[in-house]
């Protein structure tokens, strides 16, 4: 294997930029009462997609807004559907949930060749090539049996999703493989849970002092019911702020760390601290700005996600994608015509 190079990503975009493009996308948006939308959601990609660079390179984004209208049009009319039905028959909003379920996996089957196919990288398209049936396991059969196991299955459900998304994603004729266990899903959520068990523990003890040295104006024998009510209100508070960043911190270390694309590989390294000092800080600021701070805010989270990501490039990165571009053939330009919607946001 050749010696592997560290190249970071880098990422460009300014607030008061972006701020602009936003506020412009906002206005036409509500005045077309959501229509632009499609088209808004391609300005925004082609933002962050030309404002994120690798080696020199940035990427690009050619999605076509008709197709992201005609996704967002079939999504608006299944749950309209649905939403109007259930005041008046609710055996007819059970059918068309369980359409809706039906089609969920092949919508998005249909959304991620969009996506892939539509994003490029040196004039190099990315692109999805995972099956219809596959799909309805990953992200039907197991997300609907964590939901009857109160959540146990979650961890696994969440690791076959992305490994399907993963190994059947590719740049060029290069192909992502994925390698994470679900014991390693298992064992962030483990982490959290310990966490919220230690923080139950604590809060438990620290307002049964509290109530004890006469802070809360309640019976003796009502204290050990009030401590237990107090501390699961301040755990859930603190879960709430705290196990997001957390867990969105892990995840995005344990799933990059465990990708590869050819001999290359990525390293992430966010650190839930930090992140949680910007999410803070985000949602305050938004708060105070009424809103306007939020393309702020966008740019921030986005420039600490990406900053926060490298590639281990095995040899040279302009000898690896020529290599690919010489491979490269028509057939992925055909398959994206075949999948010619985004049901995405």
């Amino acid at each position: 294997m050749a010696e592997q190079q560290a190249q970071p990503l880098h990422f460009s975009g300014s607030g008061g930029e972006y701020f602009r493009l936003w506020i412009v996308n906002v206005c036409l948006s509500l005045v077309t009462f959501g229509v632009y939308s499609a088209w808004a959601k391609v300005r925004r990609n082609q933002y962050f997609y030309r404002h994120t660079r690798l080696a020199g390179a940035g990427f690009d984004y050619h999605g076509d807004p008709k197709a992201i209208l005609k996704g967002r049009l079939i999504a608006f009319a299944l749950f309209a559907a649905y939403t109007l039905t259930s005041g008046f028959s609710p055996a007819a909003a059970t059918m068309i949930l369980i359409l809706i379920m039906a089609l969920a996996p092949w919508l998005l089957v249909r959304s991620l060749r969009f996506r892939l196919h539509n994003t490029s990288y040196r004039g190099l398209r990315f692109g999805f090539r995972g099956q219809t049936g596959p799909a309805y396991l990953a992200f039907l059969l197991w997300p609907l049996l964590a939901g009857f196991s109160l959540g146990l299955l979650w961890p696994f459900a969440q690791q076959r999703m992305a490994a399907y998304t993963r190994n059947h994603s590719a740049y060029g004729s290069a192909e992502f493989r994925f390698s994470a266990t679900a014991a390693a899903y298992y064992g962030i959520y483990l982490m959290t849970l310990m966490l919220g068990v230690v923080l139950f523990a604590g809060l438990t003890v620290l307002t049964s002092v509290l109530g004890s040295n006469g802070w809360f104006a309640v019976e003796e024998g009502q204290l050990t019911a009030m401590s237990l009510l107090l501390a699961a209100f301040g755990t859930y508070l603190g879960l709430l702020l705290f196990a997001y960043p957390y867990v969105t911190a892990r995840l995005q270390n344990l799933v990059w760390a465990t990708t590869t694309l050819g001999e290359h590989r990525f390293v992430a390294n966010v650190s839930a601290y930090q992140l949680l000092g910007l999410m803070l800080s985000n949602v305050v600021l938004v708060i105070l700005t009424l809103g306007l701070y939020k393309p702020f805010a966008d740019i921030r989270l986005a420039r600490y996600r990406i900053e926060h990501l490298q590639v281990l490039v095995a040899g040279s990165m302009d000898d690896f994608v020529a290599g690919l571009q010489a491979n490269a053939s028509a057939a992925g330009d055909e398959m994206a015509e075949m999948f010619d919607f985004d049901i995405g946001l």
